[in-house]
């Protein structure tokens, strides 16, 4: 399902900067959050040491705590909705659209209640969430908190022509690294960003104990600080970042093209005005087990991902919504296979997984 890329250009910059002996609190991770900051056109980024404790550090930031509620959705990867409890706030799981897996919005301005501090708004496998999420927290007084983790590279286009990218579609961005996604830091890794200027010095900080520049401590943080050296490989990697998510797309458009003569599987829906990132192609079909067994007779890697919603996991079984239906969500885990749209995939691979999706019975 992923191949992650590493070349002269990485290795380099990692021996680099193993031989500098600055291995923690040095020039890469300035370098990278900035260069990270202006691909997105958010104010500030920070690395941090992977997308679960950005998610924390959001919450933090935004002083979220015990008495508040956080809308999330439950058809997301676990740590979307944990890293609420982590801070003692109460996550609030409504459904989601049903073509695009993104919060359905009406099902969010329904769940709105006085306790209600955040919006946690998940960008699922690259498809960004659509600019009414963005105008319903703005006029709730919400924090939009953007959980990019399978979004690099994403894009939406809104009414006003404006063109927005993950990371600068809400109130403080949250990305991860992790060798799957669509850039990588060779391990563990995440970003922090923000479009708020009242947010920048505490994302800051918050990676660091909570220190301010002269190392007072003036939030409650941690050492949440990625290595030199994983920032050193971010750079590199964010280089090639817009080449990759292209050919991303030109794999997706490809499949989609294929599917069309394919009655039993359905091609993924694309947000009108949105330039998908493509962490994940996923199909839907009526019996997802079938599918994966006849993939996996030719040799083709393919999966299932969030078959059991977040809110129906046993983390959440003294919660008032563990026995609640969400509708789509249930579908969507229920349907939903992923196959390989990696970027490195090649021409060949590609045709070998279309002959096999066309092949299907």
């Amino acid at each position: 399902m992923a191949r992650p890329t590493w070349d002269s250009d990485m290795r380099s910059a990692a021996l680099a900067t193993l031989d500098s002996k600055q291995w923690v609190k040095g020039a890469q991770g300035s370098a990278f959050g900035t260069e990270f900051a202006e691909h997105c056109g958010a104010l500030t980024a920070m690395p941090c040491q992977n997308g679960s404790s950005a998610l924390w550090a959001a919450l933090r930031i935004a002083e979220i705590g015990p008495g508040d509620e956080v809308i999330v959705p439950s058809f997301t990867f676990i740590s979307s909705t944990t890293c609420v409890l982590l801070v003692g706030a109460t996550p609030v799981f409504v459904d989601i659209e049903p073509d695009y897996y993104c919060l359905d919005v009406e099902q969010v301005r329904q769940a709105i209640t006085p306790k209600t501090k955040a919006v946690i708004g998940v960008h699922l496998f690259g498809q960004v969430y659509g600019s009414e999420l963005v105008e319903l927290c703005r006029k709730e007084n919400l924090i939009l908190i953007e959980d990019a983790a399978q979004a690099h590279g994403a894009a939406q286009t809104y009414a006003d022509g404006s063109t927005h990218t993950a990371g600068a579609m809400g109130d403080i961005g949250c990305f991860s690294f992790f060798p799957s996604k669509n850039m990588a830091v060779g391990g563990e890794g995440g970003m922090l960003t923000t479009t708020q200027t009242q947010f920048q010095d505490r994302i800051i900080g918050i990676t660091n104990h909570g220190r301010s520049p002269d190392l007072e401590a003036i939030q409650l943080g941690s050492n949440l600080r990625m290595s030199e050296v994983s920032a050193a490989i971010g750079r590199a990697q964010l280089r090639h970042l817009d080449r990759w998510v292209a050919r991303r797309r030109q794999h997706a458009e490809r499949y989609s093209e294929a599917l069309v003569n394919q009655p039993l599987i359905n091609a993924p829906r694309v947000r009108p005005g949105s330039q998908h990132a493509w962490h994940q192609y996923c199909v839907q079909t009526e019996n997802p087990t079938q599918l994966i067994a006849h993939l996996d007779e030719r040799g083709i890697d393919a999966r299932r991902y969030y078959t059991v919603p977040c809110h129906r996991q046993q983390v959440y079984n003294t919660h008032h919504q563990f026995n609640t239906e969400l509708h789509i969500t249930e579908r969507a885990a229920a349907s939903l296979v992923a196959i390989p749209v990696m970027h490195e995939l090649t021409a060949d691979e590609q045709q070998q997984i279309i002959e096999a999706l066309l092949d299907y019975r």
